[in-house]
Formats: C-alpha cells, sequence, structure tokens
C-alpha cells in the first residue's frame, strides 16, 4: 500500500515526519535510485526501493517490531539521539538489543524522571502534537517558603520573561521544611524549562525538579 515518504521514515524509526520532512526536501532520501526531495511523495514498501542517506528502510518496515519504554531520566542526559557537545544522551542508559529508539518530547538536561523512548514515529508525531498535549505531573522542590498569593499567582497563567503566558496549571502544597518547599505541578503544556522560569518569575528557585 503506498503511504506518504514522511510516515514511512517515521514508522521505519528513522526519524519523527517532522524531521523526516527535513530529509526529504534536503535530498537525502531516494525512491528505485531517484532523489525525491517534494513533500507529499508517495511510494509502496513493497515494491518500491527506499532509501534514506543511502541507507534501504524496506527491510525494517517489513520485520520492525515496535517498542515503548518508560524511562527514569537521570540528571545531566540529554533527551536526544545526538550532541555535537558530546554530552550523555538517554539512548546511552539503554541496552543495544533494543534497537535504535528516540525520546518522546524532551525533558531538561538537569530534570529528571519520566521520559517515554520508541521507535514507533507516528505515536511520537501524535503525542507530541501541540493538540494532543498530553498532561504531564511534577514534583518541585523550591529554595525558601512562596506565600500562598504568588502560587495563586502562577495556578492563573504569568507572563515570562520572554513575553509569552503560560496556560492555567494545577499546583498543590505537599509539604514543607524550614528552608524549602515541595509542590507537585501538573502542566497541559511544555514550554523550555517552563516550570523553572515560573517559580523564577515569583522569587523562588527550583533546587529540584522531576517529572512523574
Amino acid at each position: 500500500m503506498q503511504a506518504r515518504l514522511q510516515k514511512l521514515i517515521a514508522q521505519a524509526g528513522i526519524a519523527s515526519r517532522r524531521h523526516a520532512e527535513e530529509l526529504i526536501t534536503a535530498g537525502q532520501v531516494t525512491v528505485n535510485g531517484k532523489v525525491i526531495t517534494e513533500l507529499g511523495t508517495k511510494a509502496d514498501p513493497s515494491s518500491d526501493h527506499i532509501k534514506v542517506r543511502g541507507k534501504l528502510i524496506n527491510p525494517v518496515l517489513a520485520g520492525r517490531e515496535k517498542v515503548y519504554i518508560l524511562l527514569n531520566k537521570p540528571k545531566g542526559y540529554l533527551s536526544s539521539v545526538s550532541d555535537p557537545e558530546d554530552r550523555p544522551l538517554v539512548t546511552d542508559l539503554l541496552p543495544p538489543s533494543l534497537g535504535k529508539l528516540h525520546p518522546v518530547g524532551r525533558l531538561d538536561f538537569n530534570t529528571e524522571g519520566l521520559l517515554l523512548l520508541t521507535n514507533d514515529g507516528e505515536f511520537t508525531n501524535f503525542i507530541t502534537a501541540a493538540r494532543n498535549q498530553v498532561a504531564k505531573v511534577y514534583e518541585v522542590k523550591v529554595k525558601g517558603i512562596p506565600p500562598v498569593a504568588a502560587i495563586e499567582r502562577l495556578r492563573r497563567g504569568v507572563v515570562l520573561e520572554d513575553g509569552t503566558r503560560t496556560a492555567p496549571s494545577e499546583i498543590a502544597r505537599v509539604r514543607e521544611t524550614v528552608s524549602n518547599a515541595w509542590f507537585e505541578v501538573l502542566l497541559h503544556e511544555g514550554r523550555n524549562q517552563q516550570i523553572r522560569r515560573m517559580f523564577d518569575l515569583i522569587g523562588y528557585s527550583v533546587v529540584k525538579l522531576r517529572r512523574v
């Protein structure tokens, strides 16, 4: 059956659909020996020879088993499959026997906790699409004890330093010590370092953050 090339590349676990589109427009995809650069081009993996960066992906599509991993990411690992700065990658934590996997979305370098990895590009595309934003729960430890009014402000949504406004969020105070407070934060969006930026805005820096 024919399907769009970007979909087939995603199904092969080589890249997300968006990245697959970039590979196509960059001239790195061929069908039956012909370079394809037009998005929307279709091919049938049962009869057409499809190559990405010179590598035939038909055998992968034919015999590929979908894999889904829940990883408790430690701090100090990058949610990526490569890094020009040669920092540790989340894929380094997985056994090679699982094959080539990629992170679903991202988790900041210095944030720990739940991260999904898979070879299913369609699943990744669905989960990360803005219209399908999945609620994410974080445990947050901050320096100091924020007043109730400051937390209520975060719940309603705030304007960050770059001018963007956060959506309303659910924030529950979990416990306190003499010098710190713990919160559970539920977000329906995922801006870069959003929770750290939110608490910085009210003057209480995050000292520990994990997604649960």
